[in-house]
């Protein structure tokens, strides 16, 4: 009986491409093919990586389900994967979860080769010890939404940490000033790893009015 191949989860750099990891590497020049969020970011890392005539398999939260069982087959017959996002570590607030739960169901060996972690990497910078916090990811897009799931967090005694698109960091400080008081602590971790990487650290008021109208990839922590 022929032996079944391996489902890879490898992180890849959240901007500076010295963070991938030699592992990393060596696995995506291993595997049979590269499953990735979007074809662009995909290709070009593996461009960068000097990875040539590798398959790209695309999955996204449109066609995870029918990728999933077409990949698993393959899977079967002795070919190894490895899943990446467009950045970091998969999975978090991006698609694979349905593929892992089919392949590690199916008896299929799914490991993990670690490295950047936009989660990680903010939670680094802050100034106390943590010893517990929350993930919040993704707030709704509705304005009303956002506040009515930030107040749920009002009540955490703890580091709650959110994400968004980068058009919508002004609203969101706007909207934690709101909730949790002008004066609530923040930090924003702002292009981590890239050449404009900056952290704002302190009352939210004072932070919002700090980064004004810039644009770009951040993870907000709320109170420490």
């Amino acid at each position: 009986m022929k032996q079944a191949g391996k489902l890879f989860i490898v992180a890849t750099p959240i901007g500076n491409m010295g963070d991938i990891t030699y592992r990393a590497v060596e696995t995506l020049r291993g595997v049979d093919a590269v499953i990735c969020e979007e074809f662009k970011p995909g290709s070009t890392l593996l461009k960068k990586l000097e990875i040539s005539g590798k398959e790209l398999i695309l999955l996204n939260e449109h066609n995870e389900a029918e990728q999933a069982s077409e990949i698993l087959p393959r899977l079967f017959n002795g070919e190894s994967f490895a899943l990446i996002s467009d950045c970091g570590t998969p999975v978090f607030s991006d698609p694979g979860a349905y593929l892992i739960q089919l392949a590690s169901s199916s008896g299929i060996t799914v490991s993990p080769v670690p490295g950047a972690s936009s989660l990680m990497a903010a939670l680094s910078l802050l100034d106390t010890r943590i010893e517990n916090f929350v993930f919040a990811g993704f707030l709704p897009r509705d304005p009303e939404q956002r506040r009515r799931e930030l107040s749920r967090y009002r009540g955490y005694r703890m580091p709650v940490v959110v994400m968004d698109t980068p058009y919508r960091l002004a609203a969101l400080l706007q909207d934690v000033a709101k909730i949790f008081g002008r004066s609530q602590w923040v930090m924003v971790a702002f292009d981590l790893t890239l050449p404009g990487e900056r952290v704002y650290r302190g009352e939210v008021a004072d932070v919002a009015k700090e980064i004004g109208g810039k644009k770009g990839e951040f993870m907000l922590v709320v109170g420490r």
